[in-house]
């Protein structure tokens, strides 16, 4: 008898498929992926995705603001485009002031009659272009503009790439504390303890604070 239970159970035992393991009353299947050492992970409903830090960096780096509207920042968004829109236009200030400094000196320089841009100096009028020295004060004054012009807008262009920059950290490094708690559930709890240090007790203050 007891041998012709041993034989059902083994036989009931092979008849199991081999991707399944009986323990009491509860069966476990496993796919072949899970047994192959594979972990798949399927989204759960009702949590949301963790928020990436890389992806704000990105995105700000592909289109300035969006990263920040990523942190949901709304309010930094005009400021990071209002900063471009002011560096972009004394860019284009200096440059016109440059241009028009460096075109100035040229015509004055040349023998072409036609050739009168110097006319759009704002300080023309102060000058006696017949005079050589008023002309080489003038020549003088126009080379300094150009220095001076050229100078502002390669110091502005520069500090357009740092605000680029500046746009992708910031995105980054509130990326990294979206999560954070910033509530006002701080305490602190203190309270005394015992602390246990080569057969000695030791009577001690346990202060924990929660934030």
């Amino acid at each position: 008898m007891s041998v012709f239970m041993v034989m059902s159970l083994f036989a009931l035992s092979a008849e199991l498929p081999s991707d399944t393991i009986r323990t009491g009353q509860k069966e476990a299947n496993f796919s072949s992926d899970s047994i192959s050492g594979k972990v798949i992970q399927l989204p759960q409903p009702g949590v949301e995705p963790a928020h990436s830090p890389r992806k704000a960096a990105i995105y700000s780096a592909v289109l300035p603001g969006l990263g920040q509207a990523y942190n949901r920042k709304w309010w930094k968004i005009p400021i990071v485009y209002g900063g471009f829109a002011a560096l972009g236009y004394f860019i284009h200030w200096n440059n016109g002031e440059y241009v028009l400094a460096k075109n100035a000196y040229r015509d004055l320089d040349d023998d072409d009659p036609t050739t009168t841009s110097y006319n759009k100096l704002k300080k023309i009028s102060y000058y006696d272009l017949t005079n050589p020295n008023d002309l080489a004060n003038l020549k003088k004054g126009l080379t300094q503009s150009q220095d001076y012009y050229r100078r502002n807008r390669d110091l502005l262009i520069i500090v357009t790439f740092a605000f680029y920059g500046l746009n992708i950290i910031d995105a980054s490094v509130d990326g990294h504390f979206f999560n954070f708690d910033i509530s006002d559930d701080l305490t602190m709890k203190v309270k005394p303890t015992l602390l246990n240090q080569k057969n000695q007790s030791f009577l001690c203050v346990n202060c924990s604070l929660n934030f």
